[in-house]
């Protein structure tokens, strides 16, 4: 079963009353929330279908980490797949890039956690609308200054032409607000570097050329300047990339299906929107810096480094808190590890202001009073996400505890020759943070008050280089892991989908009708499934779950699906997730003759294999108890 998102989407016309507390904020303008609203129901006038914003964990999916933008869910669209809903579809999605931490609260923009306004053509409308629509929705919906929007498009190479085309577009865009739109003044066009996208380097994979959109936010005269020259002073706001080629084997060659994927930050568009120089004077993060500022007894504004550290607690907050919203726990492996890590984070950084304890507690309330109007289910779970985070701490002072120790172990059979050795000092650090966790900064602190005199500036350094090479490492494999593609549809895993269906209908016919997916995740090489249970399976009951599927191997039952009204799945009995919206039409695949005598039916994305013949026979190789009532079991082909 695909899933369509953890807490309740935003729905145009139906955005629910503002429940939280009325915000001392410092910017005027237009609230996120009004921008949002104006996006979508502008492109829902232009015939857009919205579909949902779904969880941060790619379900079914062991290729990525995160949703890391809103085109994710779409993948087997855009390589022609028909949608359920139609060729002209737009959303907002929650997303998160984990890569780019170390940038936060170094700049005013960087965030990991943000939400991705899109809107998609598949095969139907192209440049001219696209770049027509959503100029004119951020000058006219949103008021911005036309005089500060400026534009980069492809400069063309020896695999595919300069963008002309869009350059022209955008000139005659412009000119209805009396904006001299000529190259070189407000176009510019940029290399493949920056204005090509493609999914991977794979063979048959998508590319095209993109026009980004930026918005001025420096001081003085933009005359003369352009936005990849003077990064600081401009802000990409959006970008719209035209898929019209597919990979082949030494260059590209032409799509019979052009596609249009929109993407626009909507933090980022508050910030212009709002009159900000700072996305963390937003109606997004301001009302946490602000809790901060109460907290510490600090003002954002005293230094660099309190406002650097008031932006890390910020931005982390409200990604731990999405994290949590979607189901992930903080553990030492995938998507857990990464949540501990932020946690962790905000913890250390905390001390940096005066905050020794309980940050991410005290912050909770503040973040769930800002995101509650986007996902209305969250303020249920915020009991719930204050004992994560503080049973998280409660580790954390643990790992301190035992970190103190061999830090003073190792600190103790140190010369004065090793304390004015930099790189010795980030060797030692470095190790005592992958075997325990503990923090680099506090060993330095130690070694400080041991009165002994270290070169700050050199172990810093020596431990950034031995960080920047383990990222590095990791980086590679992940995009060895990434390079096929953000959905993996490999022959196995498509039937590891399929067998995910099965054993689902096994469970209920075994244990009952209250069983329903928790979560799920598959890779080459197994499935997982997580659900509700009181207890572990009975040898007995994995017995009858193996013969019941390997039955439906040896029946060779064919598997279809159908789209269909939404509320008649539900009349005939199609499986679903309850606490999640889906569009008015949906896909449901059905294993079966028909669709009224199938052996499982549930809505989904798919894909799936064609007959259950397909499939080998199975074994439930591991099962474990994931929290109170959750089990959680592990199952292969033979």
């Amino acid at each position: 079963m695909v899933r369509q998102g953890s807490a309740k989407p935003l729905f145009a016309g139906s955005i629910p009353a503002q429940a939280s507390k009325n915000y001392l904020l410092v910017n005027t303008g237009m609230k996120s929330e009004e921008i949002l609203k104006k996006y979508l129901n502008y492109y829902i006038s232009k015939g857009h279908k919205q579909i949902p914003n779904v969880s941060l964990v790619p379900e079914g999916d062991s290729t990525l980490l995160f949703v890391n933008s809103g085109m994710f869910p779409l993948v087997p669209y855009l390589s022609g797949e028909p949608h359920p809903l139609g060729k002209r579809l737009v959303n907002v999605q929650r997303s998160l890039r984990f890569e780019d931490i170390e940038d936060v609260g170094n700049t005013n923009r960087h965030t990991i956690a943000f939400h991705m306004l899109g809107n998609w053509s598949l095969g139907d409308y192209f440049k001219k609308e696209q770049l027509l629509w959503i100029y004119e929705f951020l000058i006219e919906g949103l008021k911005l200054d036309p005089n500060k929007l400026f534009a980069t498009v492809f400069a063309g190479d020896e695999y595919a032409p300069k963008d002309e085309e869009s350059a022209e577009i955008i000139k005659e865009v412009m000119k209805k607000y009396g904006i001299d739109a000529s190259e070189g003044v407000r176009i510019f066009p940029c290399g493949r570097k920056d204005n090509w996208w493609q999914r991977g380097e794979s063979i048959g994979e998508l590319g095209g050329p993109d026009s980004e959109i930026f918005y001025y936010v420096g001081e003085g005269s933009y005359e003369g300047k352009s936005p990849s020259e003077n990064q600081d002073e401009f802000l990409e706001i959006g970008n719209s990339v035209f898929m019209q080629y597919r990979k082949i084997d030494g260059g590209w060659e032409p799509l019979s299906q052009r596609n249009v994927d929109f993407g626009g930050g909507l933090e980022r568009l508050a910030l212009v929107t709002q009159g900000r120089k700072d996305i963390f004077e937003t109606d997004n993060f301001w009302p946490l810096i602000d809790r901060i500022q109460k907290i510490s007894g600090r003002d954002y504004h005293e230094s660099s480094e309190v406002k650097r550290s008031m932006r890390i607690l910020a931005d982390h907050m409200r990604a731990s808190v999405m994290l949590a919203m979607d189901g992930v726990l903080p553990g030492n492996k995938d998507q857990g590890y990464i949540l501990r890590r932020i946690i962790r984070r905000m913890i250390k950084i905390g001390r940096n202001i005066g905050v020794e304890k309980n940050i991410p507690s005290m912050l909770i309330d503040e973040t769930v009073s800002i995101l509650s109007w986007l996902y209305p289910s969250l303020k249920d779970k915020e009991t719930g996400i204050i004992n994560i985070f503080s049973t998280e701490e409660e580790k954390f002072f643990k790992v301190l505890s035992l970190g103190i120790k061999e830090s003073e172990k190792i600190i103790s059979k140190l010369n004065d020759k090793d304390f004015n050795d930099p790189d010795k000092l980030a060797d030692l650090s470095f190790n005592l943070f992958q075997s325990l966790g503990y923090p680099p900064d506090i060993f330095l602190e130690d070694m400080k008050n041991k009165g002994k005199y270290i070169d700050s500036r050199g172990f810093n350094k020596a431990v950034d280089s031995k960080f920047k090479k383990h990222q590095e490492l990791s980086r590679s494999g992940s995009e060895m892991k990434f390079k096929g593609g953000l959905m993996d549809q490999s022959e196995r895993t498509v039937k590891y989908h399929t067998a995910t269906h099965i054993l689902q209908r096994g469970l209920i016919n075994i244990l009952g009708n209250h069983i329903c997916q928790l979560g799920s995740n598959i890779t080459n090489e197994r499935l997982r499934y997580d659900f509700p249970n009181p207890a572990k399976l009975t040898d007995q009951q994995i017995k009858e779950l193996e013969n019941y599927f390997n039955d439906i191997v040896i029946r060779k039952i064919p598997v279809n699906f159908i789209i269909m009204p939404k509320r008649k799945a539900q009349e005939i009995g199609a499986m679903y997730l309850k606490n999640e919206s889906y569009p008015d039409e949906v896909k449901v695949y059905y294993i079966g003759d028909s669709i009224e005598k199938a052996v499982s039916k549930e809505f989904c994305g798919g894909p799936h294999v064609q007959n259950t013949s397909e499939l080998g026979g199975i074994e439930i190789y591991k099962q474990e108890k994931i929290g109170d009532g959750k089990m959680r079991i592990y199952a292969r082909f033979k």
